[in-house]
C-alpha cells in the first residue's frame, strides 16, 4: 500500500522535508523579507485550509529555516546541523513552543514530550491516512495554555522566539481573548504561527490581527504532476491513468496530499465491492449480519464509514442529475432501477454520525457495522 511522503509524517523529518512545487514563490517571498534588511517577516501568521494543501509542512520548514544558526548561507531551507537545527531533531529546542504539545513532531523528542505523546495518544483515534480524528480534548487549546506561554513570549533579549498553536480554531473563547493581548502587543522576535483546518471558526478579533498565508491556491497541473510522480505511476500496485489521477484530485477538492493519502487508503480500492454489498443487501439476497462480518474482515469501521460517506455524495450527486465523481465504478447504472430518498440519505447520514459518536464511548466494532449493514439493506 503507498505510503505518502515525509510532509505527512508527525516527525523531526517534516522540518526538513523537500519544498513542496506549489509552494516555491511563497518561500522564496518569505525567506527574501528576512534576509533583506530591514527584516520585515509579520508577528502573526495565519496557514489556513483543507487539508491536504501542505500548510502544515511549509510552516515546520519555516520555523525551522527561522531558527537555523546557518540560515543565509541556506536560504532554501534549514542547514540541519547547526545545533538549532539538531534541537529541533530532539525536541528540545528552547526557542520553540507549540501547542497543543500532541501537534509536536517528536520522532526523536524529549522524554517529557514522549511521556507527553503517551497520555495523548490514548486520545487519538485514526480513521485513515488521510483523516486522523483526535478526540477534541487532545487537541483543544485552553487558556490556561495560554497564560502558561507568557513568560515564553515576553522574557526578551533571547533572540528569536516562535510559537506555534495548531488546530487554532479549537481554542477556547477564554484562550482566544488571552491570545489578542499577544496579538496586539508584538514582542521583538517573537513570531506566532497559527494553524487552522477550518478558519472559518476563528474569532474574527484573533483573524483581524494576523496575516494569512496564500498556500490554499495551487495550480492544477501543478498538483497532477506531484501526485502523479509521487505515486509512481501505480496505485496498489495497479497501474494509474490521467483519469485516475484527476478523479483522486477532485475527490480531495484539489489537495495534492490529500489525494495522495486517498489513494492509499484502504477503502479507496473496495469502492466498487461496496456498491455490490448495498445492491445484495437491499435486493435481500444477503443478510446484514453476513455483510457484516465480511466488511469486519477487510476493514476498520472508521475505514468503512470513509467509504461509506463517499459513496453517499456521489449517490447524493446522481440524485441531482449531476455526473458522478468516481468515473470508474458505474454507479450511475446501478441507481437506474432505483434511487435512495433524500430522507433515506439524510437518515443514514445522520446515523453514521451517531455511530462515530459512540465509537469515541468504546462501542464496539461489531455492533457498529451490524447496525449499519441493517440501515444499508433499507436504503
Amino acid at each position: 500500500m503507498y505510503k505518502a511522503a515525509s510532509v505527512n509524517d508527525n516527525s523531526d523529518s517534516i522540518y526538513f522535508a523537500p519544498l513542496l512545487p506549489w509552494q516555491q514563490t511563497l518561500w522564496t517571498q518569505l525567506t527574501a523579507r528576512v534576509l533583506t534588511p530591514p527584516q520585515s517577516l509579520p508577528h502573526a501568521l495565519l496557514a489556513a485550509g483543507m487539508q491536504g494543501m501542505g500548510k502544515r509542512a511549509f510552516v515546520w520548514r519555516l520555523v525551522a529555516w527561522l531558527l537555523c544558526r546557518e540560515r543565509e548561507q541556506h536560504p532554501l531551507g534549514a542547514c540541519e546541523n547547526c545545533d538549532s537545527c539538531q534541537w529541533l531533531k530532539s525536541g528540545t529546542h528552547p526557542s520553540l513552543q507549540v501547542l497543543p504539545s500532541v501537534s509536536m513532531p517528536i520522532s526523536k523528542a524529549s522524554s517529557h514530550s514522549q511521556e507527553a505523546l503517551k497520555s495523548t495518544n490514548k486520545k487519538i483515534k485514526a480513521d485513515t491516512k488521510s483523516s486522523k480524528a483526535a478526540d477534541k480534548s487532545a487537541l483543544t487549546t485552553k487558556v490556561d495554555d495560554i497564560r502558561a506561554l507568557q513568560p515564553f513570549i515576553y522574557q526578551g533579549g533571547q533572540g528569536m522566539r516562535i510559537c506555534v498553536l495548531d488546530h487554532a480554531e479549537q481554542m477556547t473563547i477564554a484562550a482566544a481573548n488571552a491570545l489578542l493581548k499577544t496579538l496586539e502587543e508584538p514582542q521583538s522576535q517573537v513570531h506566532l504561527f497559527l494553524i487552522s483546518d477550518t478558519p472559518a471558526k476563528l474569532l474574527p478579533t484573533i483573524k483581524s490581527r494576523v496575516q494569512q498565508l496564500p498556500l490554499q491556491s495551487i495550480d492544477a497541473g501543478v498538483a497532477r504532476d506531484y501526485v502523479t510522480h509521487m505515486l509512481g505511476g501505480t496505485v496498489n500496485r495497479e497501474a494509474v491513468s490521467p483519469s485516475q489521477i484527476e478523479q483522486l484530485l477532485q475527490l480531495a477538492n484539489g489537495a495534492p496530499l490529500a489525494a495522495i493519502d486517498l489513494a492509499g487508503a484502504p477503502w479507496y480500492s473496495k469502492r466498487a465491492l461496496w456498491l455490490t454489498t448495498w445492491q445484495a443487501l437491499r435486493s435481500g439476497k444477503r443478510s446484514s449480519i453476513a455483510a457484516s462480518d465480511y466488511w469486519q474482515s477487510q476493514l476498520s469501521i472508521g475505514e468503512f464509514i470513509q467509504l461509506t460517506e463517499q459513496m453517499l455524495l456521489d449517490i447524493r450527486r446522481i440524485n441531482l442529475g449531476l455526473s458522478s465523481s468516481q468515473q470508474d465504478i458505474d454507479l450511475t447504472a446501478a441507481l437506474q432501477n432505483h434511487q435512495p430518498s433524500d430522507s433515506l440519505l439524510e437518515s443514514l447520514v445522520d446515523s453514521l454520525q451517531q455511530i462515530k459518536m459512540a465509537l469515541q464511548q468504546n462501542v464496539q466494532e461489531k455492533f457498529a457495522y451490524d447496525r449499519l449493514m441493517q440501515q444499508l439493506a433499507q436504503l
